[in-house]
């Protein structure tokens, strides 16, 4: 009687539920092992989305930048002379400029908004000034700003995915 009695009370009964220590162990083990494989991942993820913010950001400015200087050369844009026919600002391209062929004096837009270097720190700083900005006068290997805006590159000083340095992009 005594036997049936530990059995009972201290033995393994045959519906008893729950997980023991080793099968806990292994089952973090895994999950483990896991994470560290998706963190990589995850940062690879961001990363590309980030580059590709940069592609199309570089793409609209860029389309924007020549499709002033075409409404300059065909004679819709007030030229200056000795102006290269650039915008003076990245703004010129969001807030219009005036259109010298139209009487009521409308303004041209080419972009609906500047959009954001994704790699800019700061959020707080207005989208024109996240971009670094190449004036017309300024050779391509060492760009500064100027008189207008020939070209726009990021501020980054990362490495793409590519291999390829942000600011060549």
């Amino acid at each position: 009687m005594t036997t049936g009695y530990l059995n009972k009370h201290f033995g393994k009964a045959k519906n008893q539920f729950g997980f023991t220590l080793i099968e806990l162990l292994i089952t973090v083990a895994i999950v483990g092992t896991l994470a560290s494989i998706a963190m990589p991942m995850a940062e690879l993820v961001v990363q590309r989305n980030k580059e590709e913010e940069l592609n199309s950001g570089l793409r609209q400015l860029r389309g924007a930048i020549d499709a002033y200087k075409q409404a300059v050369d065909e004679g819709h844009i007030t030229k200056m002379v000795g102006e290269s026919g650039y915008p003076k600002s990245l703004r010129d391209l969001a807030y219009g400029v005036e259109k010298i062929d139209d009487p009521k004096k409308s303004k041209i837009y080419f972009l609906r908004k500047i959009p954001r270097d994704p790699f800019y720190p700061d959020a707080n700083v207005v989208a024109e000034d996240t971009w670094g900005k190449r004036s017309y006068d300024s050779s391509p290997d060492s760009p500064h700003e100027g008189m207008d805006v020939f070209d726009v590159f990021t501020l980054s000083n990362g490495i793409g995915l590519n291999g390829v340095p942000y600011k060549d992009w």
